[in-house]
């Protein structure tokens, strides 16, 4: 939550605007600016930095007629409905914020204040009533989501989890010259796929099966994997053959892809690591389908009524917020 502190921007609007209704609840401006506001900062900071733009670049950017700003706010509006409706039946699962959690809320809504310009509170709407609420929305959704999830089975058996391990190599069809790649030739690639035949046949008839001798006497890089029948990495058709292997230590033949061939030997029909991560990932995704389906469920059975002309006035093309240099170089992105 402190995190927050770190927002810059300037501008003004009414705070007291109603954005939305959502059942009984009004979701202010204010509280709708400064949550958005907090997101706009990630996203210019970071992603338009990684993409090599500018906020105001990035927020014009269109994508099947619809600017990326356009499409950011839908689901930041959407997402905090969802907040509210989650607020309204959080007593439902006796879910109230403690007082550790008021006073570090109030802390961090000091902070900002504290660390933060008038000019700039004005453009995200950064004053104590709005801080607060926001913050106390999003750790009452954090608890809501623990408390709606809480009864979700956590047994996953080895069968339904299990993930397979392998070793491969993989003959490219990309080559590389005059500083630069190309595709090979057909008369390349035909030899490509000799020497990767001739690599799976002599893995396949050696006696050990030890396909890093093999692949190093033929001056190939083994690189690993672990997979199910469902997995499409490193490559769907490579995971096809190997799950068809009866046995461990098993070997593919040649597989032949758009972009090269691959050679794999199963090593393992239950790779312990990989299983258990597996098994971590079907329990998220348990909880994922159960959070999402009771909020779908409470979403369709609420009256919410969004006032676009007020949500209008939140405009990232206009005003810019980035995250605040805490080296104490702060950035600037107010237009």
């Amino acid at each position: 939550m402190l995190a927050v502190t770190g927002l810059t921007g300037c501008g003004s609007m009414n705070n007291d605007d109603v954005v939305a209704t959502v059942g009984e609840s009004e979701i202010k401006l204010g509280v709708a600016n400064f949550y958005a506001r907090m997101q706009q900062a990630q996203y210019e900071t970071y992603y338009a930095g990684m993409m090599g733009t500018t906020g105001e670049e990035l927020w014009a950017k269109e994508t099947d007629g619809k600017t990326y700003e356009q499409s950011v706010k839908s689901d930041m509006i959407k997402s905090l409905e969802n907040i509210y409706i989650l607020e309204q039946h959080a007593s439902e699962y006796e879910v109230v914020l403690s007082e550790d959690e008021k006073k570090a809320i109030d802390k961090a809504a000091e902070e900002f204040d504290e660390n933060n310009a008038l000019e700039d509170k004005e453009a995200v709407s950064g004053y104590n009533k709005y801080v607060k609420k926001v913050l106390e929305l999003l750790t009452i959704q954090s608890k809501m989501e623990d408390a709606m999830t809480a009864d979700v089975d956590t047994e996953v058996s080895d069968d339904e989890a299990a993930q397979k391990a392998m070793k491969y190599v993989f003959y490219s069809y990309t080559k590389d010259e005059n500083d630069s790649t190309s595709t090979m030739s057909e008369t390349e690639k035909t030899e490509v796929k000799k020497k990767a035949t001739d690599f799976a046949e002599k893995l396949k008839n050696s006696d050990t099966k030890d396909i890093d001798a093999v692949a190093n006497e033929a001056g190939m890089e083994v690189q690993t994997a672990t997979f199910d029948s469902e997995s499409t990495s490193p490559n769907a058709d490579l995971v096809k053959a190997a799950d068809a292997l009866t046995a461990e230590g098993d070997v593919t033949d040649a597989i032949e892809t758009d972009s090269g061939i691959y050679v794999a030997k199963v090593t393992s029909f239950l790779d312990r690591t990989a299983t258990d991560a597996k098994k971590q990932s079907i329990v998220e995704e348990r909880k994922k389908d159960q959070y999402d389906d009771l909020l779908k469920k409470w979403r369709k059975k609420t009256d919410i009524n969004l006032n676009k002309r007020v949500w209008k006035k939140v405009d990232f093309q206009k005003q810019g917020v980035t995250v605040k240099d805490t080296s104490g170089n702060t950035e600037e992105s107010a237009e």
